[in-house]
């Protein structure tokens, strides 16, 4: 097997897998709600009405496939928001966000055999923020193409969205591509559906209401990051 480009997911793959407070999630968010005089508003109330709007938004991923934006939580809960506000939902994130120490040797080997790297992320986050966080922990030089889904209208596991990241990183087969993933339908079975090799990262605990309708069977599992390249050494092998 010929190998033209990995491809990864972001969260809970190229970053080790938190538990997040969402109750707490959503109160830094309603912080970036353009306040009223109305005895309604709130900050407990417009929490609420985001959460319940980040479930609809993150349903319509899950069973539809269809992107959105951090713009469109606030659209779906009925609230007027200020984008310049949004420093403690970013905040409160920042430490969810740091790019496990493996993932910069391992790009470095990848592209030193000659295999492109990108990365497919299912988000409602700008990509200027994920760039942020690559440029910030030293390894967004090693990456040939990303792909953010806040940026294109479908997400994983949408055929196309795999598509979106292969055209980024510059590769046409996806019969030569891997993708690297901590989720067995969004990553797994998505891969699959789009023609790539799939590698599960099984250390994330997927909340229920995110979990698809199939469980994809992977390829291979890597235990760490650092495992990949035996894995690949041994498909290229043959």
């Amino acid at each position: 097997m010929a190998i033209d480009a990995v491809i990864f997911d972001w969260g809970g793959t190229l970053t080790r897998w938190h538990d997040i407070d969402f109750h707490a999630e959503s109160l830094a968010l309603a912080a970036a709600v353009v306040a009223t005089p109305d005895k309604d508003d709130d900050r407990h109330l417009h929490a609420r009405a985001l959460h319940e709007a980040g479930a609809s938004v993150w349903g319509r991923s899950r069973d539809h496939q269809q992107s959105a934006t951090i713009a469109d939580l606030f659209t779906e809960a009925g609230l007027d928001h200020d984008p310049e506000l949004l420093t403690a939902y970013y905040e409160f994130w920042v430490p969810h966000t740091e790019t496990d120490p493996e993932v910069g040797p391992l790009w470095q080997w990848l592209r030193d055999e000659g295999i492109k790297v990108g990365v497919l992320s299912n988000t409602i986050w700008p990509r200027a923020w994920h760039v942020g966080f690559f440029e910030r922990d030293g390894v967004d030089h090693l990456v040939d193409g990303d792909v953010y889904t806040s940026e294109i209208p479908w997400t994983k596991p949408s055929p196309k969205a795999f598509g979106a990241a292969m055209e980024a990183v510059g590769v046409t087969d996806p019969a030569r591509c891997v993708y690297v993933g901590d989720r067995l339908y969004d990553d797994v079975w998505g891969a699959h559906n789009a023609g790539m090799r799939a590698i599960h990262i099984p250390h994330s605990t997927i909340p229920v209401d995110q979990i698809g309708h199939t469980e994809g069977d992977p390829d291979a599992v890597a235990e760490r990051l650092a495992d990949i390249p035996s894995i690949l050494e041994l498909w290229i092998s043959g």
